[in-house]
């Protein structure tokens, strides 16, 4: 055994006890009784601490100094696990302890405030969670470091908060004048009725198969907000549930498929090993994203959906399979980021995006929250917060200390933008197949492109890589104003 072969039969014990802690996530979301939050949370803070100790431990760097890497696949190993190693190194394994005890705590609170419209009960276990993640940042970004760019890392290594700003700066006016002009013509036909859940459930099971979830290795459940979790051999989603808006659901386990998948599809040589999970949170997004918009909401798939729609609820209050492509992709004021069109969602994101930036910085205090949100909306989107459920309350990332995850939704946009723009020139029939339900020829492509490499090469390498060009904004600019430009007569 050479020291390469000890250290990769070290990490997969411990990728291994990773995916025991997010399984303990998965039942936390989804079948957990209320009543064991207490004990889940000393369960999830003994898992951080073991993995903590685990990550950091000294042997690790031993093997690093010793270690020879056998092929491309083997350096890569070594570059991530040394990086996770560097980083862990800095955190005292109290924090991470600490940070999941109180994420455990506050999400359990979190979804009681968003039931009960009641911010202030939340405020506390925010507070607390913001605290730790703040000294976690400190310790990472070292003297001088900025602490939001320590967070951002994790998601989206390599990544800086300036360079994100940038590309978002970018996107802006571009959005907002796609949605002033859209604003100004008559509105998209839109469903009526109430659509039995189970109905909901067995017609997102088919779409999901459709694109290429494997339930062999995968289940659908439901949850607040939705979510994908697992690796490997078992990736599991959910989704969830609306009598008034089957959308909610389909679209929502379309988009939990594209993140699924693309962890499905990693190369089998690579499994429970850092190299044998997502590059970044901004390539998986990408993969969601894709999935669910550029191909899930394209005229030839909803005409493919209208259909079976049809066949499972009846008469629903679309005339024709171009008016349901319009009802698929109508552009309205909405509050919830999940729901929003696709000319509107990343003006939500950016908005998180600030107000994160500030709350680590400490220009902004937790008290202040949720009048900077509302503040921010109102601006931003021109009408105001009706409740705190479509406000501050709506997300769960914050209650889950995830400070630093939301810019790469739009970062995977972009992403998405220039994956699609690719994929159309290497397969300009593929309208035919999404014509027919059938996907497969797009998530192959993606599949060779992106998912199979799983952590193989960094993030913009790997992008830059599947569509022969660095990534930039213009491909998704391009592909909002020429299709809803389209759908509005613009």
């Amino acid at each position: 055994m050479t020291a390469f072969d000890d250290l990769m039969t070290y990490v997969r014990e411990t990728e291994a006890l990773s995916q025991v802690a997010g399984r303990l996530g998965w039942d936390m979301e989804t079948v957990m009784p209320p009543g064991a939050i207490q004990q889940r949370a000393e369960e999830n803070a003994a898992m951080a601490s073991v993995l903590h100790a685990r990550l950091s431990a000294p042997q690790i760097g031993e093997w690093l100094a010793a270690a020879e890497a056998p092929d491309a696949a083997g350096a890569a190993q070594l570059r991530l696990i040394s990086r996770e190693f560097e980083r862990v190194q800095k955190v005292p394994a109290r924090l991470a302890s600490d940070l999941a005890r109180a994420t455990a705590r506050a999400h359990k609170i979190w979804a009681k405030a968003r039931e009960d419209e009641d911010p202030a009960a939340f405020l506390p276990a925010l507070a607390e969670v913001l605290a730790i993640r703040r000294e976690e940042a400190a310790c990472i970004a070292g003297e001088g470091g900025e602490l939001y760019d320590a967070l951002l890392g994790e998601y989206e290594p390599g990544a800086k908060a300036t360079e994100l700003a940038a590309i978002f700066d970018a996107l802006r006016p571009g959005l907002v004048e796609l949605r002033a002009a859209v604003r100004g013509q008559p509105k998209a036909p839109s469903v009526a009725g109430i659509f039995e859940e189970e109905a909901q459930l067995a017609l997102s099971r088919e779409v999901a198969a459709a694109f290429g979830y494997d339930f062999e290795r995968g289940r659908i459940d439901k949850a607040v907000h939705p979510f994908s979790s697992g690796s490997g051999l078992d990736v599991r989603i959910t989704t969830r549930t609306s009598p008034t808006d089957p959308f909610n659901c389909l679209y929502s386990t379309i988009h939990e498929v594209g993140h699924a998948t693309y962890e499905q599809n990693i190369d089998a040589a690579y499994l429970l090993t850092p190299v044998g999970a997502g590059v970044s949170m901004g390539v998986h997004e990408s993969q969601s994203r894709i999935y669910e918009n550029q191909l899930g909401r394209s005229r030839a798939f909803t005409g493919w959906l209208y259909g079976r729609m049809r066949d499972r609820f009846g008469d629903f209050g679309i005339a024709d399979e171009e008016a349901f492509f319009a009802a698929v992709n109508a552009v309205h004021d909405g509050f919830i980021r999940t729901e929003a069109d696709e000319v509107q969602y990343n003006l939500h994101v950016m908005l998180r995006f600030d107000l994160e930036r500030a709350l680590i910085s400490g220009d902004l205090e937790v008290a202040d929250l949720e009048a900077a949100w509302n503040e921010r909306f109102l601006k931003d989107f021109g009408f105001a917060v009706d409740k705190p459920s479509h406000g501050m309350l709506q997300d769960v990332h914050w209650s889950e200390g995830l400070f630093g995850y939301f810019p790469t939704y739009s970062l995977g946009n972009v992403y998405a933008g220039c994956l699609h723009e690719a994929l159309r020139a290497d397969q300009p029939g593929l309208d035919a197949d999404l014509a027919k339900g059938d996907p497969s020829a797009a998530t192959a492509w993606l599949r060779e492109k992106v998912q199979r490499h799983g952590g193989l090469f960094e993030a913009r390498e790997l992008i830059t890589e599947a569509i022969g060009t660095a990534p930039t904004e213009a491909p998704l600019l391009s592909y909002l104003n020429e299709k809803f430009g389209g759908l509005y007569g613009l």
